[in-house]
């Protein structure tokens, strides 16, 4: 749907019918945690590996939309449960890997999609709504990160992280408490992929770019307006995009410790802001 209409992105039935060139049965007998799996590019990666073969465990706070999406799935023959957490409370976190491992008998993949942020100047940031931003989209990730490495290592089994973050490598203006999140993420996976690749642990990022999903509604006309063309393709993305990415990453067994930018070429050119452009930077 464009960016002008009522709602964004792609709904279920649109998900469960794209095309993708990944083989069916690409993600076979595994098992996937897909976090912030409700909506948006979580709920795109979790139609996509549960096409391709994947139990999908679906987990977040909104127990109405997880049931909605594991019925949606299940309708299509599709394996798929979910799980209520907060990732900003470690004893959730805890809970949710023992349910994982207990019901499911293991983890092969976790994509950590759970996040949250909202536009404003950062000049006008308060503390409440900076912590938020950061213990969502930075502390949050991290304890998923490190719940699911300690299940590995104990039960020696090899598993892959996937944090969504965004491209802080060029302009992205109007969310700096999520840049610096982000940011924070992926220090922490180039960090750790080296510290955990003894345990046969691989972790990597996915940065999207103007990626049309619901979340759009919270950013200015004016700025969405702008999103096709913060890129030389000229067209923004879609949660599916940033499926196949995730389903390439998920199991490509000799990557660890990288960024794979899907954002249209943006990060070479162009920028993007989700408040309204001041003047001052206006030709």
């Amino acid at each position: 749907m464009s960016a002008g209409a009522v709602t964004f992105g792609l709904d279920d039935a649109a998900l469960a019918t794209r095309a993708t060139k990944f083989s069916a049965d690409a993600y076979a007998g595994q098992v996937a945690l897909v976090s912030g799996g409700a909506g948006g590019i979580g709920r795109g990666v979790a139609w996509l590996l549960a096409r391709l073969g994947a139990h999908v465990v679906v987990a977040g706070r909104n127990e109405a939309k997880l049931a909605a999406l594991v019925e949606a799935m299940s309708a299509r023959g599709l394996l798929a449960s979910y799980e209520i957490v907060d990732i900003r409370e470690a004893d959730q976190v805890a809970r949710l890997m023992d349910s994982v491992w207990t019901r499911r008998g293991g983890l092969d993949l976790l994509v950590n999609s759970a996040g949250g942020q909202f536009p404003q100047a950062a000049i006008d940031f308060s503390a409440r709504g900076w912590g938020a931003v950061i213990d969502t989209n930075l502390n949050g990730a991290w304890r998923m990160m490190q719940a699911a490495a300690r299940r590995w290592r104990d039960a020696r089994r090899p598993g892959a992280i996937i944090n969504i973050v965004v491209v802080t490598t060029h302009g992205l203006y109007g969310v700096a408490h999520t840049i610096a999140a982000r940011a924070g993420v992926i220090g922490l996976s180039r960090a750790v992929a080296v510290e955990w690749a003894p345990l046969g642990v691989r972790v990597n990022c996915i940065a999207p770019g103007a990626i049309e999903t619901e979340g759009w509604k919270v950013y200015a006309p004016e700025a969405r307006a702008a999103y096709p063309r913060s890129n030389p393709m000229m067209r923004a993305g879609d949660a599916w995009d940033i499926a196949e990415a995730c389903a390439y990453v998920g199991c490509a067994g000799y990557v660890t410790g990288e960024v794979l930018t899907v954002d249209g070429g943006g990060q070479h050119w162009g920028e993007t802001w989700t408040i309204p452009k001041p003047d001052y930077f206006k030709s």
